[in-house]
């Protein structure tokens, strides 16, 4: 039971970091002291996606669910539980590069324009 609920906590943390990853920089337009938080996040998110690394949450989670007593998954978070609902076919390295720059990509636009502001302002 407890092993459980820990899976499911993991589980709820990665996915509230993923989207921390791909869209804390709106949080940014507002808490300007967040960036030393999101900054590192959107780096570290950027990088498991283009060098198709293993998010070391993946595996705690799979451990955790063993010890529950349920079976774990193969793959990524994003292949298990993202992929299915976005792209039914799986995930393939032109997908993973293709989120790894969307991350970038928007991450850049935000702080380009936070960037710009503070030019402007000035």
């Amino acid at each position: 039971m407890i092993a459980r609920f820990a899976a499911d906590a993991v589980l709820v943390v990665h996915l509230l970091f993923i989207l921390f990853v791909l869209l804390g920089g709106l949080l940014v337009l507002r808490w300007r002291a967040l960036a030393w938080l999101h900054l590192p996040a959107a780096l570290w998110g950027a990088v498991v996606e283009l060098f198709r690394l293993q998010c070391p949450l993946t595996p705690l989670e799979n451990v955790l669910r063993r010890a529950a007593g349920e079976q774990g998954y193969s793959g990524s978070f994003v292949e298990q539980y993202l992929l299915p609902l976005i792209y039914p076919a799986g995930l393939t390295p032109g997908v993973q590069l293709l989120l790894g720059v969307l991350v970038l990509a928007v991450n850049g636009a935000i702080y380009g324009y936070l960037l710009w502001r503070g030019k402007v302002e000035r």
